[in-house]
């Protein structure tokens, strides 16, 4: 296998080399770090299919970070995928970055598997951005999960509850706007099911607002019993409803 693809392992070598940089690990370092590749292969974080680099052969980047001793870095590996597998055959080079720039020349093609999108779909809601895989919405709905409760309503129950997001935006209790810190405007609908069989229920919809046209676009909706939480999104402006401008899909 490696004679027949020496030729490809040396021009990604070639590649690998011309974006490398002095300040990234040592190949001493790398070699220390060699022991990551069998996880990363395991469960990456990221699949990325490159049928760009060669002509004739399709190849796959298998990314995935991993925070050792405090410090942050990446593994990445490019390699051979069989039509009738999802694990690797073959191994063209593997090695661990702390560059960015480096991480984000591998992550080419198209995105066939991502871990943050399969912790998260089971959350989505017909029409939402969260379903669509937008950064965005995928960023704040993690960091939703890692704030909820351990007794709140599980994630794997989230669609029995989606009925409520259009009343919600349409008859909301509190509307919220904000801005985050990348100058994003999000706005957040929240209504309370006081008569709902779910104790202590309230709805949750977070929409980011065009700040020219006003308009919103759906990032993602979720119920929640625990009013922490709640309290977490009464953030910023309370607007009336009047004000808002809806649109149906992100």
């Amino acid at each position: 296998m490696f004679g027949y693809f020496s030729q490809s392992i040396q021009t990604l070598e070639d590649e690998y080399q011309s974006v490398r940089s002095n300040e990234d690990f040592t190949d001493q370092e790398q070699l220390d770090l060699e022991t990551y590749l069998e996880s990363l292969l395991d469960e990456p974080d990221e699949i990325w299919q490159d049928s760009q680099t060669f002509e004739d052969m399709v190849v796959h980047h298998f990314i995935r970070s991993f925070e050792v001793g405090g410090q942050v870095f990446h593994y990445i590996a490019v390699t051979y995928v069989t039509p009738e597998d999802s694990y690797p055959s073959f191994v063209f080079i593997h090695f661990p970055t702390k560059d960015t720039r480096v991480l984000q020349n591998y992550q080419r093609g198209e995105l066939i598997f991502d871990k943050k999108f399969e912790y998260v779909k089971d959350g989505a809601v017909d029409g939402d951005a969260l379903g669509e895989g937008d950064p965005l919405s995928v960023g704040l709905y993690i960091a939703m999960m890692k704030v909820r409760g351990e007794k709140d309503i599980g994630q794997s129950k989230f669609q029995d509850f989606a009925d409520l997001r259009e009343d919600t935006i349409e008859s909301a209790d509190e509307i919220w706007r904000k801005n985050d810190l990348d100058g994003n405007v999000l706005v957040t609908f929240i209504k309370e099911y006081p008569d709902h069989e779910t104790k202590d229920l309230y709805y949750i919809v977070i929409t980011q607002e065009d700040s020219t046209s006003n308009v919103h676009s759906l990032l993602f909706s979720f119920p929640t019993n625990d009013e922490s939480l709640v309290d977490r999104y009464r953030q910023g402006e309370n607007l009336q409803a009047e004000e808002v401008v809806q649109e149906n899909s992100h």
